[in-house]
């Protein structure tokens, strides 16, 4: 989970639509509609799961209201209001949507708050709320990777998303020991994390390279 930059304006088809005039359905937004919605959510999201970072594809993906319709039908062509998500059964949108009821503020916002403050991910390819929040910050981190199944199917799939960057993280460590006056390596491990910025689960890179679980 990272943080996300919203455009401002909603795409156009979104304008077309009011609550209390129009329902969300198979054929509303039309399929040409949805796809044009579907770019704006690509430019903010680059093709990722805004929850998991999971990458997605035609069929293995949905427009995702982060309040649900059902208690928020007020939300439903309200741009702030979609994500896109992945399908992967028990997780993500999907899980939210059969976790059963939570407040709505309990739940991180990637596009209004910064995850990395409440979320840490570790080389295992689990993640916790981060050490040392607030008695409120640590239940919201901790009902964000519950609600949104963060922390179940996923981890085995995070995990071998960083098998690799293990090995590089072990080299950096090693090196910045054997070779303590050095510091040129920590320019080489900045370049390393900007390289990964774009991958599938980014965030968990980013953090093992920068042994952020340590």
């Amino acid at each position: 989970m990272r943080r996300l930059d919203r455009q401002d304006n909603p795409p156009a088809p979104l304008r077309r639509y009011r609550h209390g005039q129009n329902t969300w359905s198979a054929t509303c937004p039309t399929a040409e509609e949805r796809q044009r919605i579907w770019e704006s959510l690509d430019v903010m999201q680059s093709g990722r799961c805004a929850y998991c970072e999971g990458p997605m594809g035609e069929g293995n993906r949905h427009i995702e209201h982060f309040r649900q319709r059902r208690n928020y039908p007020q939300g439903t062509f309200d741009w702030a209001n979609l994500f896109g998500s992945c399908n992967r059964a028990g997780t993500c949108g999907r899980a939210k949507d059969q976790c059963g009821p939570y407040p709505p503020e309990m739940l991180i916002k990637p596009d209004v708050e910064t995850p990395d403050v409440f979320l840490v991910f570790t080389p295992m390819g689990t993640v916790e709320p981060r050490r040392d929040l607030s008695a409120a910050d640590h239940l919201r981190a901790r009902e964000t990777i519950r609600i949104l199944g963060l922390d179940g199917p996923l981890n085995q799939i995070r995990r071998a998303a960083l098998c690799g960057y293990l090995q590089t993280m072990e080299y950096f460590a090693d090196y910045a020991n054997l070779f303590p006056e050095d510091t040129g390596w920590i320019e080489e491990l900045e370049r390393e994390v900007r390289s990964t910025a774009h991958l599938p689960f980014a965030t968990a890179i980013r953090h093992v390279l920068t042994r952020q679980s340590d």
